[in-house]
């Protein structure tokens, strides 16, 4: 892991996510910090940079609201301050944004939105042309519709999914911690900060600390997850303390401050980032030992032959896990049939489809350009 800080005035980065964590935004200097960052992006725009927003403090101005001083820890009452932080949040950024002739949009987004190719690329259609509007696009996570079964988990997660979504140059997160440290500076006085890391692995995930505050939902871990999503992209991510006065400029131009995570070598595009980056896959399918072989070692696509049982229930164009015998992961893919379907066709011949169901989508249960191996998945939503 080198040591050595990497000036960013160089490349110019013209299209930047930036995500706001609550801890920013909530407190007696929240206002303030969130007017900052307002005239921040605005200076951004003038440079004739692209900039997305994506903003936490939902709950956080919900709770403020209701005079609720710990996090709600059932689901309901999450989704409760967050219907009532929700419309709080946007208007605040509404109207620093008019004191620059900047107009915003708010983007609602669950985990399931992204899961779904279509909403995918509606998702992706609607944050460029907005951007092409000159509007700034506010995006949260849904928080008044989402469960455990279609949440991001958090913040950090959404906005590396919104890098890759959009293509960004740089994915910055304002954070109120200053840096990544090589130790917990709360309990270790030698802890020092790491300017730079070349890639996110072992040894800098155990440079995290679960245990994040009261407004947020995410620690340095989640920082370092969605710096490792992004890395996968071939996006760069910057860690700065959004508490910091004009930080995201001053970074922009080449000063030391925080934490810049290089951007890895991109290793795919389109369809296959996209299977990479996803939350949550909607099923399952059991593959024998040959299926397993010829996915992992001769790029073959999936055949009924090869299925021997089905989990979850899902539609055609979903995306599925396939498991090996021994319930290791082989890799993601589209079908072209759905669960019922295959649960009929699963170990029979190609030939036979059409007899079995009276009709015939494809040979292929997962063609083989619409699947991505567990390698490619290592640093995308699945692990």
């Amino acid at each position: 892991m080198q040591r050595a800080r990497v000036p960013l005035t160089s490349p110019p980065y013209r299209r930047l996510v930036l995500k706001v964590g609550s801890a920013v935004l909530s407190g007696k200097e929240g206002r303030r910090r969130l007017l900052a960052i307002a005239e921040q992006v605005a200076a951004l725009r003038r440079e004739g940079r692209e900039v997305v927003l994506v903003s936490s403090g939902a709950v956080a101005m919900g709770m403020a609201r209701l005079g609720l001083t710990q996090r709600p820890r059932t689901m309901p009452g999450k989704q409760a301050a967050a219907a009532v932080g929700q419309p709080a949040l946007l208007q605040l950024w509404e109207q620093a944004f008019a004191w620059y002739d900047l107009k915003v949009a708010q983007v609602l987004l669950t985990a399931e939105d992204l899961a779904h190719r279509h909403r995918y690329l509606n998702a992706r259609h609607t944050l460029k042309t907005l951007l092409e509007w000159g509007i700034v696009p506010v995006i949260n996570e849904n928080d008044t519709v989402m469960v455990e079964e279609i949440k991001f988990g958090d913040n950090d997660q959404l906005s590396a999914l919104i890098a890759s979504l959009i293509a960004a140059d740089l994915l910055i997160i304002l954070s109120d911690i200053e840096a990544l440290f090589d130790a917990d500076p709360r309990h270790d006085p030698r802890a020092r900060p790491v300017p730079y890391v070349e890639k996110v692995d072992a040894e800098v995930l155990r440079m995290a600390g679960d245990n994040p505050n009261q407004v947020g939902t995410g620690g340095m871990r989640s920082k370092l997850l969605a710096a490792e999503k992004a890395q996968a992209a071939g996006i760069p991510m910057l860690l700065l303390p959004g508490t910091r006065p004009g930080v995201v400029l001053q970074a922009l131009q080449g000063e030391p401050v925080g934490t810049f995570f290089a951007a890895g070598e991109r290793r795919y595009s389109g369809q296959k980032l996209w299977l990479s980056q996803l939350p949550k896959p909607a099923g399952e399918i059991l593959v024998d030992a040959g299926a397993a072989r010829a996915l992992r070692e001769d790029g073959a696509s999936l055949l009924p032959a090869g299925i021997r049982g089905v989990r979850g229930s899902f539609g055609v164009g979903e995306a599925v896990r396939c498991l090996d015998p021994r319930g290791k992961l082989v890799g993601v893919g589209l079908v072209n049939y759905s669960s019922a379907e295959i649960e009929r066709i699963k170990g029979a011949k190609t030939r036979d489809l059409e007899a079995i169901l009276g009709y015939k989508h494809s040979d292929e249960v997962i063609h083989r350009d619409y699947f991505a191996l567990a390698s490619e998945l290592a640093a995308g939503g699945f692990g």
